[in-house]
């Protein structure tokens, strides 16, 4: 047996290459900046009945081993009422299942915003589907509008709006 056998039979038996979820979940990805991010995101986006335009250069998101994304964007909700422009701050875009501080997420674009200390995410009628404690990061060395840093393990990451952040990882 070759050596590119006996590699490829040690990462099957590992689940590493069969393709489950379970594997995929376990894998890191890379986090993308404003400047990666922006090229896979839309100038506008429908929320809410309406289209608002994105802040390509407040972006971020995470690319999965597998080619899969996780993208956010900040945007200008101008054009909508005050009580959608309090909840709605950013679109989160997920091509995989997520899991956000405990809350499962499946595939899909939602709008999210932080209201007070937690964080908020809607579907894109601008229906709740739930809130999240978000954590106060003081920290911070540079806080920007948007971002998305690696968190406390591989395959693990923090969405942060400003200063406040919401763990999430890739559900199995």
């Amino acid at each position: 047996m070759t050596v590119r056998c006996r590699l490829l039979s040690s990462l099957a038996l590992a689940g590493l290459i069969s393709g489950t979820p379970a594997a995929f979940a376990q894998m890191p990805g890379t986090v993308l900046h404003a400047p990666e991010a922006s090229k896979l995101l839309p100038d506008s986006v429908y929320y809410a009945g309406k289209s608002a335009t994105t802040q390509l250069r407040n972006s971020a998101g995470v690319r999965f081993s597998d080619g899969h994304y996780v993208l956010a964007v900040l945007v200008d909700t101008s054009g909508y009422s005050s009580t959608i422009q309090e909840k709605y701050q950013g679109y989160f875009i997920t091509e995989v299942p997520l899991e956000v501080e405990g809350h499962p997420l499946i595939p899909g674009a939602y709008g999210v915003g932080v209201v007070g200390d937690h964080f908020v995410v809607t579907d894109i009628g601008s229906h709740d589907l739930f809130t999240a404690a978000a954590m106060h990061d003081e920290q911070m060395p540079h806080p920007m509008p948007l971002q998305i840093h690696e968190g406390d393990a591989p395959g693990r990451y923090r969405l942060c709006l400003g200063r406040n952040c919401v763990r999430f990882h890739r559900a199995q």
